[in-house]
Protein backbone atom coordinates (compact mmCIF):
# COMPACT_ATOMS: atom_id res chain seq x y z
CA UNK A 1 0.00 0.00 0.00
CA UNK A 2 1.07 3.68 -1.10
CA UNK A 3 0.04 6.22 1.45
CA UNK A 4 0.24 9.78 0.98
CA UNK A 5 -0.37 12.47 3.44
CA UNK A 6 -0.89 16.32 3.88
CA UNK A 7 1.77 16.30 1.15
CA UNK A 8 3.18 19.85 0.00
CA UNK A 9 5.76 20.56 -2.59
CA UNK A 10 7.39 24.08 -4.21
CA UNK A 11 9.35 25.06 -7.33
CA UNK A 12 11.80 27.79 -6.35
CA UNK A 13 8.91 30.82 -3.91
CA UNK A 14 5.80 29.06 -5.73
CA UNK A 15 3.67 25.88 -4.15
CA UNK A 16 2.74 23.71 -6.80
CA UNK A 17 0.59 21.63 -4.50
CA UNK A 18 -0.37 21.26 -0.81
CA UNK A 19 -2.30 19.20 1.17
CA UNK A 20 -2.73 16.68 -0.42
CA UNK A 21 -3.54 12.53 0.57
CA UNK A 22 -4.50 9.28 -1.08
CA UNK A 23 -4.21 5.91 -0.37
CA UNK A 24 -3.15 3.42 -3.09
CA UNK A 25 -4.39 -0.08 -2.11
CA UNK A 26 -3.23 -3.24 -4.34
CA UNK A 27 -4.46 -3.44 -7.87
CA UNK A 28 -4.82 0.30 -8.04
CA UNK A 29 -4.10 2.69 -10.85
CA UNK A 30 -3.91 6.50 -10.04
CA UNK A 31 -3.74 8.67 -12.63
CA UNK A 32 -2.04 12.12 -12.35
CA UNK A 33 -3.46 15.04 -14.65
CA UNK A 34 -3.24 18.84 -14.90
CA UNK A 35 -2.08 21.54 -17.07
CA UNK A 36 1.59 21.86 -18.25
CA UNK A 37 3.80 23.20 -14.85
CA UNK A 38 1.36 22.02 -11.88
CA UNK A 39 3.19 19.11 -10.28
CA UNK A 40 3.12 16.04 -11.85
CA UNK A 41 6.56 15.21 -12.26
CA UNK A 42 7.51 16.60 -9.61
CA UNK A 43 4.45 14.40 -7.30
CA UNK A 44 5.83 11.31 -9.03
CA UNK A 45 9.54 11.70 -8.30
CA UNK A 46 8.78 12.91 -4.44
CA UNK A 47 6.83 9.48 -4.47
CA UNK A 48 10.11 8.05 -5.79
CA UNK A 49 12.15 9.60 -2.96
CA UNK A 50 13.69 11.47 -5.94
CA UNK A 51 12.54 15.37 -4.67
CA UNK A 52 12.58 17.33 -1.69
CA UNK A 53 8.83 17.49 -0.13
CA UNK A 54 7.84 20.83 2.04
CA UNK A 55 5.03 18.99 4.38
CA UNK A 56 3.79 15.67 4.66
CA UNK A 57 4.55 11.83 4.94
CA UNK A 58 4.90 9.38 2.06
CA UNK A 59 4.30 5.52 3.35
CA UNK A 60 5.27 2.12 1.70
CA UNK A 61 3.57 -0.60 3.54
CA UNK A 62 3.28 1.43 6.89
CA UNK A 63 6.87 2.87 6.75
CA UNK A 64 8.08 6.43 6.02
CA UNK A 65 9.90 6.03 2.04
CA UNK A 66 12.30 8.19 3.70
CA UNK A 67 13.36 5.33 6.78
CA UNK A 68 13.29 2.20 4.33
CA UNK A 69 15.42 4.03 1.32
CA UNK A 70 16.76 1.40 -0.70
CA UNK A 71 14.59 -1.14 0.74
CA UNK A 72 11.57 1.00 -0.86
CA UNK A 73 13.57 1.36 -3.86
CA UNK A 74 14.14 -2.24 -4.55
CA UNK A 75 10.24 -1.72 -4.74
CA UNK A 76 9.59 0.33 -7.01
CA UNK A 77 10.19 0.63 -11.04
CA UNK A 78 10.04 4.14 -12.45
CA UNK A 79 9.71 6.13 -15.83
CA UNK A 80 10.56 9.71 -16.02
CA UNK A 81 10.42 11.86 -19.17
CA UNK A 82 13.36 11.11 -20.80
CA UNK A 83 13.79 6.72 -21.79
CA UNK A 84 17.25 7.07 -19.92
CA UNK A 85 19.05 4.97 -22.93
CA UNK A 86 22.47 4.53 -24.15
CA UNK A 87 22.06 5.38 -27.46
CA UNK A 88 25.46 3.53 -27.95
CA UNK A 89 24.19 0.58 -26.98
CA UNK A 90 21.74 -2.05 -28.74
CA UNK A 91 18.24 -2.28 -27.29
CA UNK A 92 18.90 -5.37 -25.13
CA UNK A 93 21.93 -3.77 -24.15
CA UNK A 94 20.49 -1.31 -22.93
CA UNK A 95 17.54 -3.83 -21.25
CA UNK A 96 20.51 -5.90 -19.50
CA UNK A 97 22.29 -2.04 -18.41
CA UNK A 98 18.98 -1.02 -17.13
CA UNK A 99 18.07 -4.17 -15.02
CA UNK A 100 21.65 -4.16 -13.67
CA UNK A 101 21.08 -0.53 -12.67
CA UNK A 102 18.29 -1.99 -10.60
CA UNK A 103 20.06 -5.18 -9.13
CA UNK A 104 18.49 -7.52 -11.11
CA UNK A 105 20.15 -10.04 -13.85
CA UNK A 106 18.13 -10.11 -17.24
CA UNK A 107 19.71 -12.68 -19.74
CA UNK A 108 19.78 -11.94 -23.71
CA UNK A 109 16.49 -14.49 -23.75
CA UNK A 110 14.43 -12.51 -21.47
CA UNK A 111 15.52 -8.82 -22.93
CA UNK A 112 14.76 -10.59 -26.59
CA UNK A 113 11.36 -11.39 -25.25
CA UNK A 114 10.44 -8.54 -23.24
CA UNK A 115 11.00 -6.18 -26.50
CA UNK A 116 9.02 -8.71 -29.04
CA UNK A 117 6.25 -7.85 -26.56
CA UNK A 118 6.42 -4.21 -27.32
CA UNK A 119 6.62 -4.70 -31.34
CA UNK A 120 10.18 -4.40 -31.33
CA UNK A 121 11.16 -8.06 -32.44
CA UNK A 122 13.03 -6.88 -35.33
CA UNK A 123 15.10 -4.14 -33.65
CA UNK A 124 16.43 -5.34 -30.92
CA UNK A 125 19.30 -6.33 -31.99
CA UNK A 126 20.19 -3.26 -33.94
CA UNK A 127 23.87 -2.31 -32.61
CA UNK A 128 22.82 1.38 -31.48
CA UNK A 129 19.53 2.66 -29.63
CA UNK A 130 20.30 6.27 -31.40
CA UNK A 131 19.08 4.58 -35.18
CA UNK A 132 15.67 4.00 -33.73
CA UNK A 133 12.71 6.39 -33.77
CA UNK A 134 11.53 8.17 -30.85
CA UNK A 135 8.71 5.84 -30.48
CA UNK A 136 10.72 2.53 -30.99
CA UNK A 137 12.81 4.25 -28.10
CA UNK A 138 10.13 4.86 -26.07
CA UNK A 139 9.33 1.59 -26.58
CA UNK A 140 12.27 -0.06 -25.35
CA UNK A 141 12.40 1.88 -21.92
CA UNK A 142 9.25 0.59 -21.17
CA UNK A 143 9.85 -2.97 -22.36
CA UNK A 144 12.00 -3.32 -18.75
CA UNK A 145 8.19 -3.33 -17.57
CA UNK A 146 7.15 -6.50 -19.08
CA UNK A 147 9.63 -8.50 -17.21
CA UNK A 148 9.33 -6.41 -13.89
CA UNK A 149 8.61 -7.90 -10.86
CA UNK A 150 8.33 -5.18 -8.45
CA UNK A 151 4.97 -4.00 -7.06
CA UNK A 152 4.93 -0.44 -7.61
CA UNK A 153 5.32 1.07 -11.14
CA UNK A 154 5.33 4.96 -11.22
CA UNK A 155 5.17 6.60 -14.97
CA UNK A 156 5.62 9.92 -16.32
CA UNK A 157 3.81 10.36 -19.45
CA UNK A 158 4.25 6.78 -20.81
CA UNK A 159 2.22 6.67 -24.12
CA UNK A 160 4.46 10.04 -25.14
CA UNK A 161 5.72 9.15 -29.34
CA UNK A 162 3.66 5.40 -29.09
CA UNK A 163 1.64 4.54 -31.64
CA UNK A 164 -1.73 3.28 -31.73
CA UNK A 165 -1.00 -0.35 -31.57
CA UNK A 166 1.74 0.45 -28.89
CA UNK A 167 -0.25 2.27 -26.73
CA UNK A 168 -3.08 -0.71 -26.77
CA UNK A 169 0.21 -2.67 -25.76
CA UNK A 170 1.00 -0.60 -22.49
CA UNK A 171 -2.44 -0.68 -21.45
CA UNK A 172 -2.71 -4.34 -21.56
CA UNK A 173 0.24 -4.51 -19.57
CA UNK A 174 -0.71 -2.39 -17.09
CA UNK A 175 -3.83 -4.45 -16.66
CA UNK A 176 -1.94 -7.31 -15.75
CA UNK A 177 -0.06 -5.79 -13.80
CA UNK A 178 -3.06 -4.44 -11.66
CA UNK A 179 -4.29 -8.08 -11.84
CA UNK A 180 -1.57 -9.30 -10.17
CA UNK A 181 -2.22 -6.62 -7.52
CA UNK A 182 0.20 -4.43 -8.63
CA UNK A 183 -0.10 -0.37 -7.86
CA UNK A 184 0.75 1.80 -10.76
CA UNK A 185 0.96 6.19 -10.54
CA UNK A 186 0.94 7.54 -14.38
CA UNK A 187 1.03 10.88 -15.26
CA UNK A 188 -0.52 11.47 -18.61
CA UNK A 189 -2.33 13.96 -20.64
CA UNK A 190 -4.34 10.68 -22.12
CA UNK A 191 -7.57 8.93 -21.22
CA UNK A 192 -6.19 5.29 -19.55
CA UNK A 193 -9.31 3.39 -20.63
CA UNK A 194 -7.87 0.21 -18.69
CA UNK A 195 -10.73 -2.27 -17.45
CA UNK A 196 -8.80 -4.21 -14.80
CA UNK A 197 -7.89 -3.46 -11.17
CA UNK A 198 -9.25 0.01 -9.51
CA UNK A 199 -8.72 3.40 -11.20
CA UNK A 200 -8.20 6.74 -9.52
CA UNK A 201 -8.36 9.99 -10.26
CA UNK A 202 -6.10 12.82 -9.45
CA UNK A 203 -6.17 16.48 -11.16
CA UNK A 204 -3.30 18.95 -9.93
CA UNK A 205 -4.48 22.79 -9.67
CA UNK A 206 -2.78 25.08 -12.19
Amino acid sequence: MLDVRDLSCSRGDRTLFQALSFTLPPGTLLSVTGENGSGKTTLLRALCGLSPVDRGSISWQGRRIADAQQGYREQLAYLGHRNALKDDLSPIENLQAMACIFGQNLDPGSAESALHAVGLGRSCHILATRLLSEGQKRRVALARFWSCERPLWILDEPFTALDANSSRLLRNRLERHLTNRGIVVVATHEEIGIGAGTVQQLRLPG
